[in-house]
């Protein structure tokens, strides 16, 4: 990863510095799949990129039948595994907008996941995939020992993730949100999931950061002193310690890891660590996601005003 200057605009697109992931998306939208094809195909062995592009390629893809007409003409596991991502966001989204089809939808979802992952036994990423239904139904193992509120959840479907990536970032987030107040969860179950999981993790770990996801998806604004939780020594001392240890291996990262830089940035101004913060901004470059801004307000403006405090420029000031 090489941080590119801020140069008075910020970059919302989620393939940040990944060029070739943001000329594909110009190309599925333009409705050719013969880039994604390749894209794809270069993340065999680098299960991580393979699932951010994935994903980032479904939401251009799936309000369109790009997918369809490549799996019928190429039943490749790179087509397969992107019918998989795109039947899986067409059921969630039906499933939240109460849509008559969303039964219909998730049956043709589970289906494409279990097809891809026929089609390439190795990869997590139809698993990762799968594990984004399990809110819909709120699938109930029991937790294993060492967690303090012993949260059922899709536990056995985690599992099997782990066995073929133990460390892989989507499939551990997707698995924290099952337990989001907002899916059915509490926010204390959230908080010990989040321990748990980034606990097992090395501590150089990205993973390290699930508290702090945790904690700003708990965030109520009605509660007294809201913000100035971040202060508090324990994700303060959270916060440096991903600093201090993650911080610096982020920086050989192939491409910019945006979003969890932007957790980082915004626990540590959060906890008055402006210092610390700016380094992990610059690092960010140009490069912005809207969380965990957007919980907080504005997301331009939450993050604005989170470099102001950093005495960076802003858009309109560099």
């Amino acid at each position: 990863m090489a941080a590119e200057l801020f140069e008075g605009h910020y970059v919302w697109h989620p393939a940040a510095d990944d060029r070739v992931l943001a000329s594909v998306c110009v190309d599925v939208r333009a409705g050719r799949y013969l880039s994604a094809r390749e894209a794809l195909a270069e993340t065999r062995d680098d299960f991580g990129l393979r699932a951010h592009r994935s994903l980032v390629l479904a939401s251009e893809a799936a309000g369109t039948d790009l997918v369809e007409r490549w799996l019928a003409e190429e039943p490749t596991p790179e087509a397969a595994l992107m019918w998989a991502r795109v039947a899986v966001a067409r059921a969630v989204r039906a499933a939240d907008a109460r849509d008559e089809r969303a039964e219909a939808l998730e049956r043709i979802a589970l289906a494409a996941c279990d097809r891809a992952a026929t089609m390439a036994p190795a990869d997590p990423t139809p698993w990762a995939a799968k594990l984004a239904m399990a809110r819909l139904h709120r699938l109930r193992d029991p937790a294993p020992n060492g967690l303090l509120t012993s949260p059922p959840g899709p536990w056995r479907l985690f599992a099997h993730i782990l066995n073929l990536d133990p460390w892989h970032r989507e499939a551990h987030h997707r698995f924290l949100s099952f337990f989001f107040t907002r899916h059915g969860g509490s926010v204390n179950a959230a908080w010990d999931v989040a321990a748990f999981l980034s606990q097992r993790a090395p501590g150089d770990s990205p993973l390290r950061l699930l508290p702090l996801v945790a904690l700003v998806e708990s965030y109520n604004p009605t509660q007294l002193l809201a913000d100035r939780v971040w202060e508090q020594p324990q994700w303060r001392s959270t916060a440096l310690a991903i600093y201090h240890n993650w911080l610096p291996v982020a920086a050989g990262s192939r491409f910019t890891p945006v979003l969890d830089l932007a957790y980082l940035a915004h626990a540590l101004v959060m906890a008055q660590r402006e210092f610390e913060a700016r380094a992990v901004f610059t690092a960010m470059g140009p490069y912005a996601s809207r969380m965990p801004w957007s919980v907080f307000g504005d997301p331009a403006e939450q993050l604005s005003r989170a470099r102001r405090a950093c005495g960076l420029p802003v858009p309109g000031t560099a």
